[in-house]
């Protein structure tokens, strides 16, 4: 019984941040596809929102690694969902910076 447990405990974050990935993968391929990416007027805000995703990724890992040092997960397990849920909140972060007008004060 513990043998379909352990390989259980491996294989279920690969599969749930392969959703993740698939997820956010196909959401901007068919943004991109219909021609609704965010677009900013100024260069600084673009290049902003177009690194909101790969940031959201490496705070996730940072997060992970730091959570890991001080519980009993297992590093390799905690990059693993650290990551993806890094991903997906990067996402939303850039779901909603897009969608946000820009203000000149």
């Amino acid at each position: 019984m513990g043998l379909p447990l352990e390989i259980l405990r491996i294989v279920l974050p690969v599969i749930i941040v392969g959703g993740i990935v698939l997820f956010v993968m196909l959401r901007m391929k068919h943004k991109y596809e219909k021609g609704t990416l965010g677009k900013k007027k100024t260069k600084s805000a673009q290049d902003f929102l177009d690194s909101l995703i790969p940031l959201g990724i490496l705070i996730g890992f940072a997060v992970a690694v730091l959570l890991s040092l001080f519980s009993p997960i297992s590093l390799l397990s905690s990059i693993a969902w650290g990551t993806g849920i890094g991903m997906l909140f990067g996402y939303v972060a850039y779901e909603i910076y897009s969608k946000k007008e820009e203000s000149y004060s």
